[in-house]
């Protein structure tokens, strides 16, 4: 994989443990409002998304090629947080309740998988030539599949900083 992808990556997943690290299960599973999600919640959902990404991307490759390999800004999709986006049912989060080491794991777990088979694709290029469709971004080459975990884990970070603030504050 790319250095540059790995590094972010690498550096969005220790911000988002860091984040995690003070925080007691009471605080994970607390919510800001009962239709909102727990960073309990929204970490669960980010495990999800990522198991979700490596299947795509393990089908996107198995594959014929695709003709609609059109780049999309994936940063500017899923860095504006003004729009909603709405989880699609397979990776909404359970209630709960959940603990913190827990779903730790899990994250280092999903990302693990994620990186030692991206380690077994032998040409990268194919990410580039290859895609499938997202359910927030429409036909996505697979190598923005990639892009959008760490991006769409950004998100969530700035999510889970918000609703630490409302804990704080409560």
């Amino acid at each position: 994989m790319n250095q540059l992808v790995n590094g972010h990556l690498e550096k969005t997943r220790k911000k988002l443990v860091k984040e995690l690290a003070s925080l007691s299960d009471a605080q994970f599973n607390s919510k800001a409002d009962v239709n909102k999600w727990s960073i309990a919640q929204v970490c669960h959902h980010l495990v999800l998304v990522e198991k979700a990404s490596l299947k795509a991307i393990t089908w996107g490759l198995k594959g014929s090629n695709s003709n609609e390999n059109e780049r999309k800004n994936v940063p500017l999709v899923l860095l504006d947080r003004t729009k909603k986006i709405i989880a699609p049912k397979i990776v909404e989060p359970d209630e709960g309740p959940f603990e913190v080491e827990q779903v730790v794991n899990w994250l280092n777990d999903s990302r693990e998988k994620l990186m030692n088979f991206l380690n077994t694709i032998e040409d990268k290029s194919i990410l580039a030539e290859k895609s499938m469709k997202h359910p927030a971004l429409g036909e996505l080459p697979l190598d923005q599949w990639i892009e959008q975990i760490y991006l769409h884990e950004q998100r969530h970070i700035e999510q889970i900083k918000e609703i630490k603030l409302f804990l704080d504050a409560r």
